[in-house]
Order: C-alpha cells, then structure tokens, then sequence
C-alpha cells in the first residue's frame, strides 16, 4: 500500500480521536477518508478495520475521563455487558445486508436532535436527578442494545448517540454523559473488533498506524472536554450532529 494513503489515514485518524473523545462522531471523519482512498477494498474490511483505531482512542480518552470523572459502575458495567452482544449481532447484520435504508430515518431523527439541542440551551448542562434507579436501569438497558446494534451495523455517530442518550434518558450532564459514552463505546467496539477478526476483515497494516493516531488524537480530545467542561462539548456536539446531518443527507440525496 502507497505511503501517501497511510498518512492520509493517519491524519483522518488523529482528527477523528480528538473529535470521538469529546463528544463522539470519529468515525464522521475517519470513514469517509478511507472509503475515499481505499476504493477497491470492500466496505466490511474498511469498518472492520476502522474498528482498532476506533477502540484505541476511546481507550486512551476513557483513561483520562477515568480520572478526572465520577461513574457509576453498577449502571455502567451492565450496559457494556450488553452493549458487546449487541454490537457482535450488528456487525453480523452488516455482512448480510445493506443499511441505507436506516439512513433516511436517522436523518429526521438527526435533524431533530440537532433542533432540540440548539433552541434548549440548558441541554445537558446539568445533572438531573429526577429518575429513579429502576428507570435509569431500564433506560440504559435499552440504549446500549439499541445503540450497540446500530453501531456494529451503521456505525458512525454512535458516540454522539449514546451522548444524547445519556443525556435525554438518564439525566447526565455533557461532561458525565461522554465519559460514560466513552465506556460503553469501548464495549460496542469490541463487539464488533470480535466479528471481524473472526472474519479475518481487518487490514492490520492499516489498522495498527491509524490506532496509534487515533489514541493521540482521544488523549487530546479528553484533555479539552475535561478542562474546558459542558458548554464547550455542547458546541462541539452540535457541529459533530450537523456534519452527521450532512454525511446522510449526501447518501440519502446525492450518493446512490
């Protein structure tokens, strides 16, 4: 494989770390580069590769939410626990099918969301404490199932769901709610890391630069987000649901 491309990816790579580990979205970045420059490798090895450095980053930026952000465990660990299955079944889902016909829908749900968080500005700025603690199971069982299979399926934007979902379901602030999403994105990845090394997609020559990129570009992301708290992530969680918003909308309209 030519150099030039392995840097292009890197530097895709680097970019999408940062933008992950605040609010979620990297793979806006990193996937349409690489289905740019990787034209003749099929699409299930492109996100299956794109899963290492996916789950690189948001290791490293997991790391640096670990400690500086207070978790609730209990919540937490359930919801990886389920989110790997989740995923594993999603990506399943992808080798057999094709996808673009979430996308319509999930460019009216985009559009909304992006609406919402823009008119409420008090979106995730603070903790609400009003759910009870079988609501909050009940929630977080439902989005790292729903959200792990999408993510194993579609993939990108997963983070800045499972933002949202935090947010919206169980009453976290936009600090709380990325470092949350952090984990559970770990799992999701690693569900889907499972089903296609099984498979043998994953290009490891590609995979293993972009990874350490990726991981450079999450330290950084987590840095910003932690020092510079809810207002900032929210800005920056608006342009990652707007460039999503326009990544669908190009496919639903324009890339048939």
């Amino acid at each position: 494989m030519e150099t030039y491309v392995i840097v292009l990816l890197c530097i895709a790579s680097f970019f999408a770390g940062l933008v992950d580990a605040i609010v979620g979205g990297g793979g806006l970045i990193q996937t349409p580069v690489a289905l740019v420059v990787l034209p003749n490798v099929p699409v299930a090895n492109i996100i299956g590769t794109l899963k290492i450095p996916a789950f690189s980053g948001t290791s490293f930026a997991a790391r640096q939410y670990l400690k500086n952000v207070k978790l609730d465990w209990k919540l937490l660990v359930t919801m990886m626990v389920l989110a790997v299955p989740s995923a594993y079944v999603g990506s399943i889902a992808l080798t057999h099918m094709p996808n673009d016909f979430m996308k319509p829908i999930l460019l009216v749900v985009l559009s909304l969301l992006a609406i919402y968080t823009f008119a409420k500005k008090n979106f995730g700025q603070h903790t609400d404490k009003s759910h009870s603690n079988f609501q909050q199971l009940l929630y977080a069982v439902m989005l790292s199932m729903v959200v792990g299979f999408y993510d194993g399926f579609i993939g990108p934007g997963t983070g800045s769901f499972l933002v949202v979902g935090f947010i919206a379901l169980l009453g976290f602030d936009f600090l709380h709610a990325s470092a949350n999403a952090k984990m559970v994105n770990l799992a999701t990845n690693f569900g889907s890391i499972c089903l296609f090394a099984l498979k043998g997609k994953i290009l490891w020559a590609v995979a293993i630069p972009m990874a350490f990129c990726n991981a450079l570009g999450g330290f950084i992301g987590a840095k910003l987000a932690i020092s510079r708290g809810n207002k900032f992530i929210r800005v920056f969680f608006l342009l990652v649901v707007v460039g999503t918003l326009i990544r669908f909308g190009y496919d639903v309209f324009i890339g048939k």
